[in-house]
């Protein structure tokens, strides 16, 4: 185990390696702060954008450590296939670099660790679960590490969008280093990067902010509660985008559930696109094969659940459409600055309805398998904000993530050209008072969602009562108490809502179940 570098690399040398080996000119914003720090032995905490060249910043000093007999710089990355391409890509430019991973054989990781410990490697990518394990960091004791460096780091705060516990053991394994630590992600508020700080226990962190203006991203907001609207609209963004048959350029739409993913998927084939889709449901060999065309360009578009994106740096991406709103503006902005990643100009579009937080409401209470988690519902405000703003949203995107009002609007998203859309009223009860007016489309989509949610079917009445707010032991065995739309409709009459349900099931939206006592369903849905 190394201790701190003693005598720092100069800013030149690093701006010669860019050049030589890297094949850049100068530094993006923020990389030239980010890498003097890490050179003269200060830890950092970086939060840049995606697509700014945050991995630059540790693996540029890595080489020059590397270079300097100063040891392996220790990667921890929570993906095996962001490890596999960052070690693809380093290779390539010749850099010795090598990943330890549970998708090895036995034969590659004794080779990777006597790399290892014969100084052979200038980066080595690990996970945070294996970072953690007693024999990998008696291993580590036996290696000379120059620094660490921490990718996605949001992970570690439980206020960030994507918390992970394995992250939170990462202190204890900087302090037994006790070597400069390097901490990046693209997206932290605040409240976030102070949490980073202090689980990893950083002495004085030298803190980066690159700048969160992406001029050749035009974003915008459509308010489409109904699913056919929202599928019209889609193959309209396409269209426009030049995406159907054979040509320059890729599309990838984000939907929020699985099945979805696959309904997209086959609406567009239907109307001539070639889409693939991809979500964790599928088994690996099958999202190889979605990654893969849509790498070389055969599948143009790909349908995909938030399981889709990290680390993927496809340069062509013209279009970003997330067909249903997700959980924070972290999460967005991540998979949106997917988009014009060559610096030309790229469209980034959100559809937003109300179900749409019913339904992150519902994904957040079963990965949690608990109650509201009061950090999702502020994460939810988070996006809900945004997508009602009538500011410029760029503009907005920095001040949330940095907390500082740029002062100047972008002049290409939908507020600044006056495209946008007014974003339908959504009074709460305090804001209106109880009316028996009919429910808005809005509003029935909600009473949709959740009905989705639940795990069996429910009398109308107690659905009724449930999306009023009441606390009513009766509507515990039907799961409603913990429902994600509880209370989403406070503001209308009971009898209002049951006819509103009625009119649904008329509709064919949702069904009756029973005849002696019956229930409401999802048309079409099985019963477990």
């Amino acid at each position: 185990m190394s201790a701190t570098v003693e005598t720092p690399l100069d800013l030149p040398a690093a701006q010669r390696l860019l050049a030589e080996r890297f094949g850049h000119t100068a530094f993006r914003p923020g990389q030239a702060e980010a890498i003097g720090a890490t050179l003269a032995g200060r830890d950092a905490v970086v939060l840049m954008p995606t697509g700014s060249g945050k991995s630059l910043c540790y693996q540029l000093p890595a080489a020059l450590t590397f270079a300097a007999g100063r040891g392996t710089t220790l990667v921890v990355s929570p993906l095996i296939a962001l490890m596999n391409d960052q070690v693809d890509g380093l290779r390539q430019r010749g850099v010795a670099a090598a990943a330890l991973h549970s998708g090895q054989d036995e034969l590659g990781q004794r080779e990777t660790i006597a790399h290892l410990l014969t100084g052979k490697l200038a980066l080595l990518y690990v996970s945070p679960e294996r970072s953690a394990l007693a024999g990998f960091r008696r291993l580590l004791a036996r290696a000379r590490v120059a620094f660490l460096a921490i990718d996605e780091a949001h992970c570690i705060s439980q206020w960030g969008h994507d918390f992970r516990p394995e992250y939170q053991t990462l202190g204890e394994l900087r302090e037994r280093l006790g070597v400069p630590t390097l901490a990046l992600t693209a997206t932290a508020t605040g409240r976030v990067l102070d949490e980073i700080q202090r689980s990893l226990c950083l002495r004085a962190p030298v803190r980066v902010l690159g700048s969160f203006t992406r001029p050749n991203l035009r974003f915008a907001v459509r308010h489409l509660p109904r699913e056919v609207a929202r599928q019209q609209a889609l193959l309209a963004a396409l269209e426009r985008a030049g995406l159907r048959g054979a040509g320059p350029g890729r599309a990838i739409v984000y939907c929020a559930t699985r099945k979805k993913v696959e309904a997209v998927a086959a609406l567009l084939k239907s109307h001539g696109y070639h889409a693939g889709h991809y979500h964790a449901g599928r088994t690996d060999l099958a999202r190889e094969r979605a990654q893969h065309a849509f790498e070389l360009g055969r599948a143009r578009v790909l349908v995909a659940t938030n399981a889709f994106g990290m680390g993927i740096d496809q340069p062509d991406v013209r279009l970003i459409v997330h067909f249903h709103t997700p959980g924070s503006v972290e999460a967005y902005y991540q998979e949106a600055g997917r988009a014009g990643r060559d610096g030309l100009p790229a469209d980034c579009l959100l559809f937003f309805g109300v179900a749409d937080l019913v339904t992150q409401r519902f994904l957040n209470r079963k990965s949690a398998r608990s109650a509201a988690d009061p950090r999702r519902e502020g994460l939810l405000a988070g996006i809900e904000a945004y997508a009602r703003s009538d500011r410029c949203r760029q503009a907005f995107i920095t001040r949330y993530f940095t907390g500082v009002d740029p002062g100047e609007r972008c002049g290409c998203c939908d507020t600044c050209t006056g495209a946008a859309e007014p974003a339908p009223a959504w009074p709460t009860a305090e804001q209106r008072p109880v009316t028996c007016a009919p429910p808005s489309a809005d509003e029935a989509d909600v009473i949709v969602a959740t009905v989705a949610a639940l795990s069996r079917p429910a009398g109308k009445g107690a659905l009724a009562k449930a999306l009023r707010g009441s606390r009513a032991r009766a509507l515990r065995r039907f799961g409603l108490l913990e429902s994600p739309g509880h209370g989403a409709l406070a503001h209308h009459d009971e009898r209002c809502l049951t006819e509103a349900i009625e009119a649904l099931i008329r509709e064919g939206r949702l069904e009756r179940r029973g005849a002696k006592y019956p229930t409401v369903w999802l048309r079409g849905r099985p019963v477990r």
